[in-house]
């Protein structure tokens, strides 16, 4: 069977669980070499642990520390693929956190680390693959593109959610981000995208599905009638990947169940 990512080196970042794990595994079932970022060394054994599946499945890869809201760690992180793979093909720009509060009781400390690493992250994760892109120039034994990045969002780009004005500001951010370097950089052969995941069975928002009755009242929000799962944003993953979408270009791919389509506006509201 082809396999849509052979011979390319993707980094994830925030790989050692939640979204950016299921990312990283569909990545190395496709045939990439992945390189799955942690911030801190407590994430170190939770990273291990990630690349084991990955190596058991039969895929490849390494593990890479780096806090990317801190400009030397990134710089040094992605110096150290260079080194040991050649180049970087792919970026899933996906590392991020949420410090919830209401905003009258927000300190300056949760804005800063939730921007510090959504945001700022995404723009100093982005500058050093885009800088290896065009290093490197074109591979087309590889791939159509020259280089690809995935910057992960959320429908919060979009929908407003009270109490979370940092987590919202950070992906309205995101969806400019990603739509400023798609224009600047596509005539250079370089692929930004985004993806939108809705609600999702991850550890961040483990509350909220945990239950029966949590995930009922999250089901009003979904008008398909499921949460969504890590394998759904690792399949549109592989797809803004790969060369099946060579020609998308600036968007955002909502992976969300119909989140989006503002489902308590059906009954006229």
């Amino acid at each position: 069977m082809e396999q849509k990512l052979s011979n390319q080196i993707a980094l994830i970042t925030g790989a050692s669980s939640g979204i950016g794990a299921g990312v990283a595994k569909a990545f190395a079932a496709q045939g990439a070499t992945v390189v799955l970022n942690y911030p801190v060394e407590a994430a170190k054994d939770a990273a291990d642990a990630v690349l084991r599946d990955i190596t058991a499945a039969g895929g490849k890869g390494m593990t890479a520390q780096a806090d990317v809201s801190k400009e030397e760690e990134v710089v040094r992180m992605f110096a150290d693929i260079v080194r040991t793979y050649g180049t970087v093909d792919i970026l899933v720009n996906n590392a991020g956190l949420q410090r919830d509060s209401a905003f009258t009781e927000m300190t300056l400390d949760q804005w800063n680390t939730v921007i510090g690493v959504n945001l700022t992250g995404q723009f100093l994760c982005a500058r050093e693959a885009i800088r290896e892109f065009l290093r490197r120039g074109p591979q087309p034994e590889k791939s159509r593109a020259t280089g690809k990045i995935i910057c992960m969002s959320s429908v919060h780009e979009v929908i407003p959610w009270a109490g979370h004005a940092n987590y919202a500001a950070s992906k309205g951010g995101i969806h400019m981000l990603m739509q400023s370097l798609a224009q600047e950089y596509a005539p250079r052969k370089i692929r930004i995208n985004s993806i939108g995941p809705g609600a999702i069975k991850t550890p961040i928002n483990h509350s909220a599905w945990a239950t029966p009755d949590a995930e009922a009242k999250l089901l009003e929000l979904i008008p398909y009638g499921r949460v969504g799962v890590t394998e759904d944003i690792g399949a549109a993953a592989v797809w803004l990947a790969s060369d099946d979408s060579d020609y998308v270009s600036g968007i955002t791919l909502f992976v969300d169940g119909g989140m989006t389509l503002f489902p308590g506006f059906s009954t006229n509201g």
